[in-house]
């Protein structure tokens, strides 16, 4: 049940399309990890509304932050896209085809 839980809370966070945006673009990244100077810049909305969202991610477990200097830099936890990766796969493989009865 608790993992359930924690898995809510992650796709809770994905489900706003800037935060999911700002996922790719940490996830790819050179080097997998990115500044908030980085990723900004066609986003569509103001640097501290980039890294609340940020935050949100963070906070639910999809990225680590590290402090250099003025900059934070954001890293997409690698566990968690395997996790994620793994249930939405499963899932599909369960799910009854479209048209199909239920």
């Amino acid at each position: 049940m608790q993992a359930a839980v924690e898995m809510a809370a992650k796709f809770k966070a994905l489900s706003d399309p800037v935060r999911l945006r700002l996922l790719s673009s940490v996830a790819s990244h050179a080097g997998g990890e990115a500044c908030v100077c980085d990723i900004s810049a066609g986003v569509g909305v103001s640097q501290p509304t980039v890294s609340h969202h940020l935050r949100v991610l963070r906070d639910a477990g999809l990225l680590t932050s590290e402090r250099r200097a003025s900059w934070v830099y954001y890293a997409v936890v690698p566990q968690v896209l395997t996790t994620l990766s793994s249930l939405l796969h499963t899932g599909a493989e369960t799910a009854a085809p479209a048209g199909a009865p239920a």
